[in-house]
């Protein structure tokens, strides 16, 4: 009972920061300057359109018509009821926008996910049962790397030495190298989303995507499982004749798991807004981030609070699924008194 209590508290708590959240939104919308409107006044000059019609039809689309309380009621049951506006660059729906773009990020992301935690968690928890050998000194040579370089750079030498200059290679009749310089949407069309030709062109975005994660995910790890690499009860475990694997599986990941879930939540929700700017503008990926970069250049205001609204929404629903995971790994965490 204490448990459902607290859960339908942090429910409430974010239902009230989510009010708060589209208030503030609301006010930057009414003081935004410009927000597109010249290019659309000047779009219906050129094309022999009423300026002033335009400019009417423009402030009913966004919203800019009437008293301000009704416009903020509006606003308000418009987001609640899933209607975020219209996007004047792109012709349409926000949330229409959002979903199309949504798959492009999620094919590249996705994968740069999956192998972050899996590689990043797995050489994290070895280095931490090898301190100061060979592997352990690879493993952080390979993190700070991971670390140090930046993302753009990164992805504009693996252009250069994988699509630019790399020769041709070709395995088994499937072309290898050189690999696609930009991503092209032609490529979905005609070969599907699952294809040999739609992955060679993911290849480097997910190499850099994943870089970062894994070298922050390696660290992480290897940090909080060498607290318990000399616990007294993996002492024990040891003396009673357990395997290596056991040890590091059973008696070391299993609690590190608990302050590892922090960061294994951040990660699977940033699959749902893939926010890698400049790996997609890098690579001319047409997701989510290389929208809400486009919309911020084209001053499409809508579109880009849409875009930016998302991360917040998620960072909020992942504050509440932490708090609840934590209690189903370590029972002993009660939020009765909370």
């Amino acid at each position: 009972m204490s448990m459902r209590w607290y859960v339908a508290r942090r429910l409430g708590w974010a239902a009230f920061a989510t009010f708060v959240i589209l208030s503030f939104y609301f006010a930057l919308i009414q003081l935004a300057p410009g927000g597109g409107e010249a290019a659309f006044l000047f779009s219906a000059a050129t094309e022999g359109g009423d300026v002033q019609q335009a400019e009417q039809t423009y402030r009913q689309i966004r919203g800019l018509t009437g008293p301000l309380h009704e416009r903020y009621i509006d606003y308000i049951v418009n987001m609640a009821t899933g209607d975020w506006g219209w996007s004047q660059t792109r012709n349409q729906e926000v949330l229409t926008a959002i979903s199309i773009a949504y798959p492009y990020s999620l094919q590249y992301a996705l994968p740069a996910t999956i192998v972050s935690i899996v590689f990043g968690t797995g050489v994290g928890l070895y280095s931490a049962t090898h301190r100061y050998t060979k592997t352990d000194y690879a493993g952080t040579f390979i993190s700070f790397f991971g670390i140090s370089i930046p993302n753009f750079w990164f992805g504009i030498m693996l252009i250069l030495v994988l699509a630019v200059q790399a020769p041709e290679v070709s395995l088994f009749g499937l072309q290898l190298l050189p690999l696609p310089v930009y991503y092209q949407t032609d490529v979905v069309l005609n070969h599907g989303w699952v294809s040999w030709e739609n992955f060679r062109q993911l290849v480097m975005p997910i190499i850099v995507l994943s870089t970062a994660q894994i070298a922050g995910q390696m660290r992480y790890s290897r940090a909080t499982a060498m607290e318990y690499v000399n616990a007294e009860f993996v002492k024990t475990a040891r003396a009673k004749g357990a395997s290596d694997w056991r040890v590091l599986l059973r008696h070391i990941f299993r609690p590190a798991l608990i302050p590892l879930m922090t960061i294994f939540i951040a990660q699977i929700l940033g699959l749902f807004f893939a926010g890698a700017y400049l790996v997609e503008v890098i690579f001319q990926i047409p997701g989510l981030a290389k929208l809400s970069y486009d919309a911020l250049i084209a001053q499409d205001t809508p579109l880009f609070m849409g875009t930016s609204l998302i991360p917040i929404l998620l960072l909020l629903l992942g504050n509440l699924i932490q708090d609840i995971s934590y209690t189903v790994l370590d029972p002993r965490i009660d939020y009765g008194d909370r």
